[in-house]
């Protein structure tokens, strides 16, 4: 086992959000993901723009529901279902607790290859589809397309790959020194690059949206983008 901070341990090409790692989840993920708390004001101003009375919103991976609770409070006088889901069932248990008895809101914890999801007006990935199996993830993106309605929006905020090698080398030194600007250790730095391996598969941008091309997006758009973190829209 090894400390990757915020009393999270882990072990190499091992990692995990199971067992204790919700209690420090928050801090951590923000700690780790540049604009992470941005992105979700961004994300909830966006889904004005598609969530009316009656509209279906599916949050794939919610962790410990924060980005769940921000949604249905903004959305709070709308008749909209919010269903959020993610594999960890101490996660779901957290974002429970989180969200209380809000109306409208459902919260499952299974995989999302495994739900089967009614039509919807938006779709959210919050730093989630990057965990899902490259082999999987164009089913995943079909399989969402397939969900949305006509003019319905898919936000994907990834961390993405540079387009070539000595943009890659820039963009992980310079995440690097963000890390350690965020007060990580040289060797808790190290001991989450090592648990991630063959765990967090990043596409590029242009993966990325040619994954969603083939699935059936009409329009996309990078809405943020900072080092290696990209948020994209892409509608229906």
């Amino acid at each position: 086992m090894a400390a990757t901070g915020d009393s999270i341990d882990t072990e190499n090409a091992n990692w995990t959000f199971g067992g204790d790692v919700c209690k420090t989840f928050d801090e951590h993920i923000t700690r780790s993901v540049p604009l992470y708390e941005q992105g979700h004001e961004l994300v909830i101003q966006v889904a004005d723009f598609f969530l009316g009375n009656g509209s279906n919103c599916y949050e794939l991976g919610c962790s410990t529901g924060a980005l769940t609770q921000k949604l249905a409070a903004r959305n709070c006088k709308k008749k909209i279902r919010i269903v959020a889901i993610d594999l960890e069932p101490e996660m779901i248990r957290k974002a429970r607790q989180r969200c209380g008895e809000i109306e409208g809101l459902t919260f499952l914890a299974s995989d999302i290859l495994d739900v089967e999801m009614d039509q919807a007006d938006l779709i959210i990935s919050y730093y989630t589809m990057q965990f899902v199996k490259p082999k999987n993830r164009q089913i995943m993106f079909d399989r969402i397309f397939q969900s949305l309605n006509w003019g319905g929006g898919f936000l994907l905020f990834e961390k993405v790959r540079a387009p070539d090698a000595r943009f890659q080398d820039m963009m992980s030194a310079l995440y690097t020194e963000y890390k350690l600007g965020n007060k990580y250790s040289p060797e808790e730095i190290i001991a989450k690059a090592k648990s991630l391996k063959g765990v967090l598969e990043p596409f590029s941008t242009q993966g990325n949206y040619d994954l969603l091309t083939r699935a059936g997006s009409v329009d996309t758009m990078t809405i943020m983008k900072y080092m290696c973190f990209e948020g994209i829209l892409a509608i229906k």
